[in-house]
């Protein structure tokens, strides 16, 4: 199959072409048509399976070809559960839609007088965290009472944020009739419970490990006391020539401690977590993307935004 398949614009398909994107992935091929055909959608997929361009590409063209008249309203509130991950999808979104589609990202760390002129001035698309979304809400400087299209990406992540009473505050704002779209790595009992608080119609999509989009990954553990990781780390990155590293870390400090570790072992090493300014958070994750810094070590929240970001960007790259 193709993406031609789809019957998506001819604007749409050159993007495409020029993203190199040869073939839908598994959960590309299953939701694109669900939502072209306005059906709710609850899909369970992993990170780096495609699923940011799954419910990116039908809500682009359905917003583009839509005749609406004035100043450009919300038609899709698009939710994530990192300041990365709602740059990266409010980028993506930028680069498929038309012109006449604006977009807005809105995230804590970030001039909040700057979004809410943005969003005042007209737009059709509204990329968030849901924190920084709230606060606007209770400033009454959003409008929500146009949103046709609800997207909640990584459901699971966002419950552990404490999610689930931010939601409530959220629907009172939206119309009852809309389309909503989920999607979770995991469907752990709060996912199927938020579930059903959002829509009680969904099509449920799931894409299981066996069908992973990106077939050269190779996974090992390996069992060592915790004082010898940051010695196994550098001989391992030595020994395999490893020309990027993203390491996951439990906690701040730790983060910091090691990075400081690998500088003075004359790794170009950097720490990436939350409590760095946004500004450094963006510098940091766009410097290890330009593959100027060796090794990566994130931890937190933050940890999960760049994964997703930096997994999805190394999963196009493999399937291009």
């Amino acid at each position: 199959m193709s993406f031609s398949h789809f019957n998506l614009s001819s604007a749409i398909q050159h993007k495409i072409k020029l993203k190199n994107f040869t073939k839908p992935t598994p959960i590309q091929e299953k939701v694109i048509p669900l939502v072209l055909d306005k059906k709710d959608v609850m899909a369970k997929a992993q990170t780096g399976s495609g699923k940011s361009a799954s419910f990116i590409l039908p809500l682009v063209q359905m917003i583009a070809h839509a005749q609406y008249e004035g100043k450009a309203k919300i038609r899709a509130l698009v939710l994530t559960p990192t300041r990365e991950l709602t740059q990266q999808v409010a980028e993506d979104f930028e680069y498929f839609a038309p012109n006449r589609v604006k977009v807005v990202s809105v995230i804590g760390g970030e001039q909040l007088g700057a979004q809410m002129l943005a969003i005042q001035k007209g737009c059709d698309i509204v990329v968030a965290t849901s924190g920084r979304l709230l606060e606007i809400i209770r400033k009454g400087q959003i409008n929500l009472t146009q949103v046709q299209y609800f997207v909640l990406d990584e459901a699971d992540k966002m419950l552990g944020l404490g999610f689930e009473e931010e939601l409530k505050a959220l629907l009172k704002d939206m119309p009852s009739v809309r389309q909503n779209l989920l999607f979770s790595a995991t469907y752990p009992k709060k996912v199927v419970e938020l579930s059903a608080k959002i829509t009680s119609n969904y099509i449920e999509v799931s894409i299981e490990s066996e069908e992973a989009t990106v077939q050269n990954i190779h996974q090992r553990v390996i069992e060592v006391h915790k004082d010898n990781r940051g010695p196994l780390l550098r001989y391992l990155i030595e020994k395999e020539a490893y020309e990027q590293v993203l390491v996951f870390m439990s906690g701040k400090r730790a983060a910091d401690n090691i990075a400081m570790k690998f500088r003075k072992y004359g790794f170009k090493a950097e720490a990436f977590h939350g409590d760095l300014c946004q500004d450094e958070r963006n510098f940091t994750l766009k410097t290890y993307k330009e593959k100027k810094i060796k090794v990566l070590f994130a931890t937190d929240i933050a940890a999960r935004g760049s994964s997703s970001v930096i997994c999805s960007r190394i999963s196009s790259e493999l399937k291009s």
